[in-house]
């Protein structure tokens, strides 16, 4: 038993270390210090930035405790579209956030460079232009997902059931609170 200890020890330690920071020393941080800090944008093991967002591209997709088929599912998610934010890259495999909070590993096949946002909390107004004053086209509730298209300041431009219409970025998760993009 302790030769067996002696091999597989070092080799936890070796990957632990080399795992991306929220694993390793923001662990150890603590999440106090973690949270007041704003974490800019860096590339991760794909050379894609994080935090960014994905979706599900697939209807049936497991997430897991850890970066590998090895590690137990903990959440199973049924429904194509579902927005992630991406945290970290380890390898194939992503760390993802959903509007919940629930945390997890990914395989990067299962994910999607497709945007979704899903609707955050009561019934939100999808309006025809982006101003608080402009004419409500479309009633959505909480956890209804649609593509999005564009964010542009405080507002951010998506699609449910073919019509298109804005909605205040704070009525959404599936856009970082800056960020500014066009499709």
């Amino acid at each position: 038993m302790k030769p067996i200890c002696r091999i597989f020890l070092p080799l936890i330690l070796l990957v632990q270390a080399a795992l991306p920071l929220p694993f390793g020393a923001m662990a150890l941080a603590g999440e106090g210090s973690a949270r007041k800090t704003a974490r800019a944008a860096q590339p991760g093991a794909s050379g894609l930035p994080t935090p960014r967002f994905v979706s599900l591209s697939a209807s049936t997709v497991n997430m897991r405790a850890g970066p590998g088929v090895r590690y137990p599912i903990t959440w199973v998610y049924r429904r194509a579209g579902v927005p992630l934010m991406v945290m970290a890259e380890y390898d194939y495999w992503r760390k993802v956030r959903d509007a919940e909070g629930t945390e997890g590993w990914m395989h990067r096949s299962l994910l999607s460079g497709r945007r979704t946002a899903v609707l955050r909390a009561g019934v939100g107004e999808l309006r025809q232009e982006p101003k608080d004053r402009a004419q409500i086209i479309l009633r959505a509730e909480a956890g209804v997902i649609g593509e999005l298209f564009a964010c542009q300041g405080a507002w951010c431009e998506m699609e449910l059931n073919d019509v298109r219409a804005w909605l205040p970025r704070a009525d959404i998760f599936g856009a970082l609170p800056n960020e500014e993009f066009t499709k």
